[in-house]
């Protein structure tokens, strides 16, 4: 590789690893925000939080790498004209292809990146997530019919002076007195464990109450799970393999969505290239002007914007009908084709004009 264009790679690389990372964190902060409530409604732990709002962020990366890129080329290529080193390197004869270059090892990173997030990490995340989550939303399905008073804390962290009201079973409740307990995450799962109190069982058939005087009591909280063992993968969460060939049980609608899922996966890495070549294609061509480029660096952006909007509207005609699924791709890739073609065809022009030779007509 030139040293050019290794100068511009390294210019156009750390600008998109700073967009991507600025608009991540902008985006996994406010979408982490709405897992505080499993904190103070579900007593879950800091460490299970910080690992949910982890495996939210590959989703994110989909989203903000090819912008990103866009970003990043425009940025790098519009001070490169303002700083007029674009000049000098148009004056020793680089071609908008050789200023392409780079642009494209850009795009093709980004593309290998949002490959493997599409084919394992993605799909990955979102189901652990999803796991996790679902978990943790079902665990406590049973508890409303299981009442916990506590009297207080002490300083060690125990709870003093438990009553505990358990009702899973209408017929038979159970109430429990403890002087004191604590509440533990095993690897079985999550457990009371009591000291000092008794358990006492009222059976209203036979009219009769039974007490158990205890020293030590652990009530095993992972009873109260009642949410089914099996969940239906959504697309989102299913590997390329999965969505490509489902199995032949699933009907046309649930085949629909998967094999939609399935493209989207392998044009949103494709979009990279598409992304790149916008702002090259808005901002090389043309005449050179040394107060700035800013109604290219504007038409770039309106493009994408567009270009964004027509990928919306067929994603959803496509979710109706599987025959728009090649329009898919056209559109994906219809800026990145007509992007090469004008920088093939297209010329700068400096802004100035060299020495005219006057006409002289002779009798």
């Amino acid at each position: 590789m030139a040293s050019l264009d290794r100068y511009i790679l390294r210019q156009c690389f750390g600008v998109m690893i700073f967009v991507t990372a600025a608009l991540s964190a902008a985006i996994w902060l406010a979408q982490s925000l709405r897992l505080i409530d499993l904190i103070v409604n579900r007593g879950l732990s800091i460490e299970v939080f910080l690992y949910l709002a982890l495996l939210i962020l590959p989703r994110f990366l989909d989203i903000v790498l090819p912008i990103g890129v866009f970003i990043a080329v425009l940025f790098t290529f519009n001070r490169l004209t303002a700083e007029s080193e674009l000049v000098v390197m148009r004056s020793v004869g680089l071609s908008h292809i050789a200023l392409a270059k780079p642009v494209l090892i850009l795009a093709g990173i980004a593309f290998l990146v949002l490959m493997s997030l599409s084919a394992y990490f993605l799909p990955a995340s979102n189901r652990a997530f999803k796991d996790l989550h679902f978990e943790i939303r079902n665990r406590f399905v049973s508890s409303l019919l299981l009442t916990i008073y506590i009297r207080g804390r002490d300083e060690q962290g125990e709870v003093v002076g438990l009553l505990i009201n358990d009702s899973r079973e209408p017929h038979r409740p159970v109430t429990i007195l403890a002087e004191r307990g604590v509440f533990a995450n095993t690897p079985a799962g999550s457990r009371i464990v009591m000291v000092n109190g008794n358990r006492q069982q009222f059976d209203p058939e036979t009219r009769k109450l039974s007490l158990l005087t205890f020293d030590r009591y652990t009530l095993d909280l992972d009873s109260l799970h009642d949410a089914p063992v099996v969940r239906f993968r959504e697309p989102q969460e299913r590997f390329l393999d999965e969505l490509f060939f489902p199995s032949a049980e699933a009907d046309p609608v649930l085949r629909l969505g998967l094999t939609i899922e399935a493209h989207q996966r392998i044009l949103i890495p494709l979009s990279a290239f598409s992304f790149a070549l916008i702002p090259l294609a808005c901002l090389l061509p043309g005449e050179f002007n040394r107060r700035g480029q800013l109604k290219r660096a504007l038409l770039a952006i309106v493009v994408a914007f567009l270009f964004e909007l027509l990928d919306i509207g067929v994603n959803d005609l496509a979710s109706r009908s599987a025959a728009a699924i090649p329009l898919m791709y056209a559109t994906d890739l219809l800026p990145f084709i007509l992007g090469l073609g004008i920088l093939f065809r297209g010329n700068i022009r400096f802004g100035f004009q060299g020495p005219r030779v006057a006409a002289v007509n002779t009798p």
